[in-house]
């Protein structure tokens, strides 16, 4: 390969110009990327997470990190950085070294949903973040409290009509505000925001009866749903789910325009090494072949994914397009 390179440098540069020196640079630039994939990684490596302990994200962080240790041969260390609708940990990591030693798991809110509300945001995702794959993707769950009458979209529907001054919804990020808001738009009714830190506070704030509905990611979900406590209504995909073959989508439940989708992936910062992405990417495919780990994300109701990082580009690109338009149509905005 590098005669091949020599020989090729030399037919096309006038003799003489380029020196022994000279040729010995190149040959280092371009083997560069592959020193880097060499050195890779050497020391610990941080995953962060932008919401508390106990959420979607976190849950299936944790199982993914103890595999990846495994196989790149350093500890992943989770690193919860909670806060400002996730705009704390996706800023942390956009400013940190681009080694590959800091990595993101970014969920579409703060990667898709954010830039659909927020005028101004300290980190730009397409411009600042190299996307690694996607893990995993599932809708989200209509939930209330189980001791109430509501027992259908339909009651819950009639009844926040009845009662407009009690009515709020949860939300841990612009996914689920913006989603809520989708609901509240399709049906007419006028759900009240109430914040939480996390999904895992969204849900048990559903079951101690805080807070009348949530739409909910599945992780934090599938265990008090087993439990009873908490009620599902239905689900917002286009299909019934394996996980939940008894709840209706919501189209079918009588709220169309509710096909929702939710994804949670791996980021580095822009300028990471073509080399240490890919290895990054091999080994997060790796880990999400694995039997148990298939097996767990199954029983959280979350489909794995592992796509390219191209493909995965495109599809963050193609989601900040879309939730900007439902942003504009529910008018939206975050300060």
């Amino acid at each position: 390969m590098f005669a091949l390179i020599r020989g090729l440098l030399y037919s096309s540069v006038p003799s003489g110009l380029l020196s022994g020196l000279g040729l010995m640079a190149i040959m280092m630039a371009i083997g560069s990327s592959g020193a880097w994939a060499q050195a890779f990684p050497n020391k610990p490596l941080r995953l962060v997470i932008p919401f508390t302990t106990g959420g979607g994200n976190d849950i299936v962080a944790r199982i993914v990190a103890a595999k990846m240790s495994d196989g790149l041969g350093q500890p992943v260390v989770v690193e919860n950085r909670p806060g400002a609708q996730g705009i704390i940990a996706v800023e942390n990591v956009a400013k940190s070294a681009p080694d590959g030693h800091s990595i993101l798991m970014g969920p579409s809110g703060p990667m898709s949903i954010n830039p659909a509300i927020y005028a101004k945001l300290p980190y730009n995702t397409l411009r600042d973040f190299q996307p690694i794959s996607m893990i995993g993707s599932f809708p989200l769950i209509l939930v209330v409290n189980p001791s109430t009458s509501v027992r259908s979209v339909k009651d819950l529907v009639e009844f926040a009509r009845a009662n407009p001054s009690k009515i709020n919804y949860g939300s841990t990020a612009a996914t689920f505000q913006l989603s809520s808001e989708l609901f509240n738009l399709q049906t007419g009714t006028r759900f009240q925001h109430i914040p939480y830190k996390g999904s895992g506070d969204m849900v048990n704030a559903v079951m101690s009866g805080e807070i009348t509905m949530a739409l909910a990611d599945p992780p934090p979900s599938a265990g008090p749903l087993k439990g009873g406590k908490i009620r599902g209504l239905a689900i917002t995909a286009s299909a019934r789910h394996p996980s939940w073959p008894d709840l209706p989508t919501l189209a079918e439940a009588g709220v169309p325009g509710m096909d929702i989708t939710i994804w949670m992936g791996l980021f580095v910062p822009t300028g990471t090494p073509t080399a240490i992405v890919t290895r990054l990417h091999q080994e997060l495919v790796r880990v999400l072949a694995l039997p148990d780990v298939r097996e767990r994300m199954a029983g959280l109701g979350v489909d794995p994914s592992g796509m390219s990082p191209e493909d995965f580009t495109k599809r963050v690109a193609a989601d900040i397009a879309r939730w900007t338009r439902v942003a504009r149509e529910a008018n939206v905005k975050a300060e």
